[in-house]
């Protein structure tokens, strides 16, 4: 399943890569959705003369991520349809994805490999091969502190900054994360039935982290499948609007400090962002986008209140 928004080019690769997957490694009786969230370059109907196979759902207005891959999931039954009429695992794609051979179905192996997994998702690579971090920790200050401060190295790469080590990658097996980025997640029909659904609360950014910390707090397990390789072509939708990008950002992790902190906890990290905030408002022209942008986040995490 894929949610785009004016990458028409990007998505049709994307799709030219799963279906080859798919028709060669399987699984079998695969479906593949797409949501296309009102672009304005063609997406739908390329898509339409392309693969007319897809269930392409064409919405009027851009709903973001997280309503777009909900529209799917109801569409496919889940909040009315129970078990078995529902489709056993779910794939969620970015549409900035290329697909190598054997990836998804090694995700899916890997998914019902253990009963108690309900999460996985894949290795990602830059476009040149390159390796790209694919898993990480649930938020905390310290990872907040990395984001403005200038940290050594081996800080910014390691668990001090909630990355796992390179060698879990490269040992090959699957491993235990908090959330994989979002970019592939793969999940079992029960963890949608026990956990709901995306939180249309956030409406870039943080979707899958808030999802994936519900999921852990069902009693279910996310892993990272090495041999599962997807090349990420990183935020080319999302590079679209930077400065609308950036203030979508804080707002989705002041809401998700709110939803998964304790009271102290949230409030340090809104003290923190604040103090951050400010450090990057003084690089700016006092009169640009951007500066308005930091002034209004400062504004509203200082007031505590909630974001919109």
């Amino acid at each position: 399943m894929l949610v785009t928004w004016n990458v028409r080019d990007l998505v049709l690769d994307a799709l030219d890569a799963l279906f080859a997957d798919l028709e060669t490694h399987g699984p079998a009786n695969s479906q593949v959705w797409v949501v296309d969230n009102a672009s304005h370059d063609g997406t739908v109907e390329a898509i339409a003369r392309r693969f007319p196979q897809v269930q392409l759902l064409a919405s009027a207005e851009n709903l973001g991520f997280a309503a777009g891959n909900n529209l799917a999931l109801r569409a496919m039954g889940f909040g009315r349809l129970k078990g078995g009429e529902l489709p056993r695992a779910v794939y969620l794609l970015n549409p900035d994805t290329q697909s190598s051979a054997g990836a998804t179905g090694t995700l899916y192996k890997a998914l019902f490999a253990t009963p108690v997994v309900g999460l996985v998702g894949a290795q990602l690579c830059y476009e040149d091969g390159s390796f790209q971090h694919s898993a990480f920790m649930f938020p905390g200050l310290r990872q907040l502190w990395a984001e403005f401060f200038r940290l050594p190295g081996r800080l910014i790469e390691g668990r001090f900054n909630g990355r796992y080590p390179r060698g879990r990658y490269a040992a090959g097996v699957p491993f235990r994360i908090d959330f994989p980025l979002g970019a592939t997640m793969m999940l079992r029909r029960e963890v949608i039935e026990t956990t709901g659904m995306f939180d249309e609360e956030f409406t870039l950014y943080c979707e899958e982290i808030d999802w994936a910390w519900r999921i852990r707090k069902a009693g279910w397990r996310a892993l990272c499948v090495p041999a599962a390789l997807v090349t990420h072509l990183e935020g080319r939708s999302s590079a679209q609007a930077r400065p609308e990008s950036v203030l979508k950002l804080w707002r989705s992790r002041a809401r998700l400090f709110r939803k998964h902190y304790p009271t102290w906890r949230e409030r340090a990290a809104r003290r923190l962002v604040v103090h951050g905030l400010q450090r990057r408002l003084r690089s700016q022209e006092p009169d640009s986008e951007m500066a308005a942008v930091y002034r209004t986040l400062i504004g509203e995490l200082r007031s505590g209140g909630e974001t919109r």
